[in-house]
C-alpha cells in the first residue's frame, strides 16, 4: 500500500465545490486500486480567512504545508478584495515561497467537447505549455512613487535570470523529448524587448544543444496567437514566459472547448517542496453555490498529481475515466450539458468503477 499526504486548499468561489469534487473521485480512485491510500488535510485558507485574521493564510503557512507530498488548490480571489491581494496573499505566495518555477498545462480536446475552430476534432489540438512560475514580468519587483499626487509612478520590472531562463528551457525540451513528436515551440518577443527576451532566446539556442532529438522552433508571441488558431496542429509543447504563458495557456484552453476544463500544475522539478496542482477558472463567483460548477478541470489536474507522485498507472485510468464521461455527454452547462457538479462526479466514480457512468 503506497501512500501520500495531501494539503487541499479549496479557498475561494467555485474552489470548495471543485475540490470536494476531486477529493470525492480520487478516494474512488484509490479504494477502486486497492494498491493506493491518500489522505487528505483541508485548510481553510483564503478570501474568507482574509476577512478574519487580515492574510489569506497564517505566518507559518508554507511550514505547515512543507510535510505534505502534494498540494491540492481550488481557486482564489472574492469580489470584494483586491485581486492582487488575494493572488499574492496565497497562490502566488505558495509558488514562489516553494520555487515551484515550471508551471505546466496541458491542453487537448476531450470527447463531448466540441472546438470552435473549424473542423478541428479530438486529436487534433494536443499541447502541453510550459510557463516560467518564478521571475519574468510576475517577478514582484519595482513599486509605486508619489502616490496620489499627479506625478505618480508606477513600474512593474520585468526579471530574468540566467537560472531562472536556463531552468526553465531545460525543464521545457526534456519534457518535449518525453513527448512522441519531440518538437518545442519557444515563444518570445525580442523584437520589442531586447534585453530579457534577447536573452531568453540566447539560453534557448545554448539549451537546445543538449537535447539533439529535439526539433524546435521560435515564435513571437503575437504570431503565436495565430498560429494557435490557424495551424494548431503544427504545436505541441510551447515554453514562454510568465506573461505570455499565462495568456496564451487561456486562449489554448477556449480554443480547446472550455477553460474550465483545463488544469494546470505548478512543480518543483528538485523535489524539494510539495508541488501544487489546480484548475485554471478561477474563483466564477457568479456561479458560486449553483452546483453547476464544472469539476472536470480539477479532475484533470489531479491526473497531474497522480503523475508527479509517480502513480502513472492511476493517473492514466482516471484520465481513461474522464474521456469516458465526457463520451458519455455528462457535461455541466458551460460545455454545453445539463449535468450538475454532482452528476458529473458520480458518473465519474461509476467510470473509475468499470460501472455505467450513466447508475445513479
Amino acid at each position: 500500500m503506497r501512500e501520500y499526504s495531501i494539503a487541499a486548499i479549496p479557498a475561494d468561489g467555485i474552489g470548495p465545490e471543485v475540490i470536494d469534487a476531486g477529493i470525492t473521485v480520487l478516494k474512488a480512485l484509490a479504494e477502486q486500486r486497492g494498491d493506493l491510500r491518500l489522505n487528505f488535510n483541508v485548510f481553510d485558507w483564503g478570501s474568507d480567512y482574509y476577512k478574519r485574521n487580515g492574510a489569506m493564510m497564517p505566518a507559518d503557512g508554507l511550514e505547515q504545508l512543507k510535510k505534505f507530498d502534494a498540494i491540492y488548490f481550488g481557486a482564489v480571489g472574492a469580489v470584494d478584495i483586491p485581486d492582487h491581494v488575494t493572488l499574492w496573499g496565497l497562490r502566488l505566495q505558495i509558488c514562489q515561497g516553494f520555487d515551484q518555477y515550471a508551471n505546466v498545462r496541458p491542453t487537448k480536446i476531450l470527447p463531448g467537447i466540441a472546438s470552435p475552430l473549424r473542423g478541428v476534432e479530438v486529436g487534433d489540438l494536443d499541447w502541453v505549455i510550459v510557463r516560467e512560475n518564478s521571475e519574468g514580468e510576475y517577478s514582484g519587483a519595482g513599486g509605486r512613487v508619489h502616490r496620489g499626487l499627479p506625478e505618480e509612478v508606477g513600474m512593474e520590472v520585468s526579471v530574468f535570470t540566467r537560472v531562472g531562463v536556463e531552468r526553465i528551457m531545460r525543464y521545457a525540451f526534456g519534457l518535449a523529448q518525453s513527448r512522441p513528436r519531440k518538437f518545442l515551440t519557444v515563444v518570445t518577443k525580442s523584437n520589442a524587448q531586447r534585453h530579457g527576451m534577447v536573452l531568453w532566446d540566447e539560453i534557448a539556442e545554448k539549451v537546445s544543444r543538449e537535447f539533439l532529438d529535439v526539433t524546435w522552433d521560435k515564435m513571437l508571441v503575437d504570431a503565436m496567437t495565430v498560429r494557435m488558431v490557424l495551424k494548431p496542429q503544427s504545436l505541441d509543447t510551447i515554453v514562454a514566459t510568465n506573461l505570455h504563458a499565462d495568456v496564451l495557456s487561456d486562449l489554448a484552453g477556449a480554443l480547446a472547448g472550455s477553460i474550465g476544463v483545463a488544469p494546470t500544475a505548478n512543480i518543483d522539478p528538485e523535489r524539494r517542496f510539495p508541488s501544487m496542482f489546480e484548475p485554471i477558472h478561477g474563483s466564477a463567483f457568479d456561479i458560486a453555490g449553483k452546483g453547476i460548477a464544472n469539476p472536470v478541470a480539477t479532475f484533470w489536474t489531479a491526473v497531474q498529481m497522480l503523475g508527479h507522485l509517480g502513480e502513472q498507472a492511476a493517473a492514466d485510468q482516471l484520465m481513461h475515466a474522464i474521456e469516458r464521461v465526457g463520451e458519455a455527454g455528462i457535461m455541466t452547462p458551460d460545455v454545453g450539458g445539463k449535468a450538475t457538479t454532482r452528476e458529473v462526479t458520480e458518473a465519474l466514480c461509476n467510470a473509475i468503477g468499470g460501472r455505467n457512468v450513466l447508475a445513479g
